[in-house]
């Protein structure tokens, strides 16, 4: 036991969320353009649409919107992603989810760090979706063994970092002062670095193998490759950045507009070209461009049941096979009515939604109405005694992660590479398992149930 007085998890994620925000804001000023616009464009939706306000304040998360935001970052070792794990692990985010993005042609596969709990989620919901490069992917022997050294030569967490790291572990938390100096010293890994870690010419050869191997392997850290975030009309924000100076890509990634939102729509403007230089065997600079940072935005809707997802994907898929997105927006339009026509099979009202079992809901016992603790979900919800509000999807999406990704890597980035899901690999890498998330979800929606029929028994 100890005395000491330590701040919360949810407490130094915050922290450290907004001093993230703040430089990348300073490093990106676009981003703080669309930080603006989307700000405007939710206070304008909420004026606009009281029954969204209500359902918003009802369920826990409007004041969550204006903080909502989430990261992405890209590892090279598995060294990397365990000491990534635990670092998270003080700010109380845990991995959730497995993803494997090969098959859209991006040679790593991912997890979201994020919290769980409805009351940590309250606190801050910020999310890191955290990518591991698979080096066995590169074809080039040579390419690859050239790679490896280059990311094992390097350190991306500050060595005071990962002491705090550990003596958070060790004594169960952080003080005012150490989370202080942990969020300062973390914050580096994520920072920009101008200067690359090889030469130009292997610089090209990464390139030429994969713009992402490159961003990967040619730097200093990883840093943070985009912000995003939540807006309430993702269509009204695209509409508008144009006319910000902000170039946005040119089809919005996920399930067409809906009247009941299912989970995530997201968008971006396109990656920024930046000034680098590579130094060579001599300590000379060369200088040089790269291409990794951009800005993202997310409309996120109810999570959705493996009967909804399996709907989901089958319409997504059907809509893809007759008009493939072209990544330059040459089809855009075509796209978009292709997904409408097919997503027209998937039922658009909250009612119906929660029948057919598509997706997940949040029960709770309405005011001054008695519940019938033996009665089912419906006859509750019929008499009024229960209310159901849609959970929001806090994960991620990987055709709409690929989609970005491959939107910010340019028309020609896309190869084909074998895919191997391996979530096993990937769990041995990361020193613990992933949270399922339909289980996670399934087991929020059973716990409100059982609340709302404790609360008919006291």
């Amino acid at each position: 036991m100890t005395d000491r007085p330590f701040l919360e998890p949810d407490q130094i994620r915050a922290r450290f969320s907004a001093a993230l925000s703040a430089m990348y804001r300073a490093e990106v000023p676009a981003y703080g353009t669309l930080m603006d616009l989307v700000a405007e464009v939710n206070a304008r939706t909420l004026a606009a649409d009281p029954e969204l306000h209500a359902q918003l304040a009802r369920s826990g998360t409007l004041d969550r919107v204006s903080v909502e935001r989430h990261g992405a970052i890209r590892l090279g070792t598995a060294q990397e992603l365990s000491d990534m794990r635990r670092i998270f692990a003080v700010m109380g985010m845990a991995p959730v989810g497995y993803y494997d993005l090969s098959p859209a042609g991006v040679p790593v596969h991912s997890t979201a760090f994020r919290p769980v709990g409805a009351d940590a989620l309250a606190v801050n919901p910020f999310r890191v979706f955290t990518s591991l490069l698979r080096l066995e992917l590169i074809a080039d022997e040579a390419l690859r063994q050239t790679a490896e050294a280059t990311l094992a030569r390097r350190q991306i967490f500050t060595p005071r970092a990962l002491a705090l790291t550990a003596e958070a572990e060790a004594a169960g938390g952080l003080t005012e002062a150490q989370a202080q100096a942990f969020v300062a010293e973390v914050l580096e890994t994520f920072r920009w670095h101008a200067e690359a870690c090889v030469d130009a010419e292997t610089y090209a050869r990464l390139h030429d193998a994969h713009r992402l191997i490159a961003d990967v392997v040619s730097f200093k850290g990883p840093h943070i490759n985009h912000l995003t975030p939540r807006t309430l009309d993702i269509d009204a924000v695209q509409a508008l950045m144009p006319a910000h100076g902000i170039a946005p890509k040119a089809v919005v990634e996920g399930p067409p507009r809906r009247a009941c939102p299912i989970l995530l729509r997201q968008t971006s403007f396109k990656a920024l070209q930046e000034a680098v230089a590579f130094p060579d065997a001599a300590g000379t600079l060369t200088p040089g461009q790269h291409t990794a940072r951009f800005g993202e935005i997310e409309q996120r809707g109810i999570a959705l049941t493996p009967k909804g997802r399996a709907l989901y994907d089958r319409l997504l898929n059907d809509a893809r096979a007759r008009v493939r997105p072209a990544a330059d927006g040459a089809n855009a339009a075509e796209y978009v009515a292709a997904l409408e026509a097919s997503f027209a099979a998937f039922p658009d009202d909250w009612d119906s939604i929660r029948r057919e079992g598509l997706g997940y809901f949040s029960y709770a016992p309405a005011p001054g109405r008695d519940v019938d603790p033996e009665a089912d979900v419906e006859t509750l919800l019929a008499a009024g005694a229960i209310t159901a509000t849609p959970l929001v999807y806090e994960d991620f999406l990987p055709v709409s992660a690929a989609g970005i990704f491959q939107s910010n890597l340019g028309d020609h980035a896309a190869q084909d590479f074998v895919a191997s899901p391996n979530q096993r690999v990937f769990e041995a890498a990361l020193g613990a398992p992933v949270l399922d998330e339909f289980a996670h979800y399934a087991a929020i929606e059973a716990a409100s149930l059982s609340h709302c029929r404790a609360h008919a028994a006291a």
